[in-house]
């Protein structure tokens, strides 16, 4: 996308980085602008840098922000390229006014409970949060760190009323960090980069929500073969590798073997078998056939 880039940064929000590739002149280079939820946003500074080492004569630009916050912006009309979201919900937004193309999954998240590294509020669990005087920071309810914080919430069967909701899990995690709450919701990705500017307490597995990560690229985009590459990069065994260094769980693949073949997934070396469904997160089976399966080169051979 041949946008310059004072221009494109003019037009952005806030959470904008720029990754520069090569010492071509401007003319010569190519511009790529990727919109992506806060959460991502360590692991595709890393990505993108690795990303320009394959392409030189380019120019990266992450605007990273609240997922349904950049929905709309891409459905009117802001200057992206490629958008990744933290909920397929928000892509939906997107994709169903047209605005961004096929999105593939390419990674998912859980959440995680963090306090200050003094723990004021002495915190350990969920159900500490119901105490009165609590102060509890969440995201919004219609981006998707706060709609998985309200799942989380429910399934402990805990009420209670945070004293601020923020645009973004980053906004969540400053809150926490600056020690201006006892308590914050955000993802486990999050809690992990943070490192020890905060203490995390990490929520049961039968309380916990997962949220997904599709990436597609923004239908308007004039620079459509390199937006295309890189969503192939951010999925491709490199881009999972630094994905999961971030903490990033690997997504179930969608492709399903049709009966009485083998078929591919979209993953290298990923294969599925054609007997019965098979769960990724649990390895329960089900109805149907086999779902792709990480390894699985011979899949499970069920009656």
């Amino acid at each position: 996308m041949r946008v310059a880039h004072r221009a494109a940064a003019a037009l952005l929000a806030s959470g904008l980085t720029v990754t520069g590739c090569s010492s071509a002149s401007s003319a010569d280079r190519e511009h790529l602008t990727v919109f992506a939820a806060a959460s991502l946003q360590e692991s595709f500074d890393e990505i993108g840098a690795a990303f320009r080492t394959q392409h030189p004569d380019c120019d990266v630009t992450f605007n990273y922000g609240g997922s349904s916050t950049l929905a709309q912006q891409i459905v009117q009309g802001a200057p992206a390229d490629v958008f990744a979201t933290a909920s397929a919900t928000t892509m939906k937004t997107a994709t169903s006014a047209g605005a961004v193309g096929a999105p593939v999954t390419f990674a998912t998240n859980t959440m995680e409970l963090v306090v200050p590294p003094a723990n004021p509020g002495h915190i350990t669990a969920l159900a500490d949060l119901t105490r009165p005087g609590t102060k509890l920071a969440l995201c919004q309810p219609d981006v998707p760190c706060g709609a998985a914080s309200r799942t989380v919430l429910a399934k402990a069967s805990v009420t209670t009323k945070p004293v601020t909701l923020e645009a973004d899990v980053k906004s969540v995690l400053t809150k926490v960090r600056l020690g201006e709450v006892d308590a914050g919701l955000v993802y486990v990705t999050d809690a992990r980069a943070a490192g020890t500017a905060v203490t995390s307490i990490p929520v049961p597995a039968g309380q916990n929500a997962t949220t997904t990560y599709p990436i597609g690229v923004v239908t308007a985009t004039t620079n459509q073969a390199l937006a295309q590459d890189f969503q192939a990069f951010v999925t491709s065994a490199d881009g999972q590798k630094v994905l999961a260094a971030h903490g990033f769980d690997r997504p179930c693949p969608d492709t399903i073997a049709p009966p009485g073949r083998w078929q591919s997934s979209p993953w290298s070396g990923w294969r599925c078998w054609p007997c019965r469904w098979w769960h990724c997160s649990s390895g329960r089976r089900g109805r149907t056939w086999a779902r792709c399966w990480p390894g699985m080169t011979s899949g499970p051979r069920w009656a």
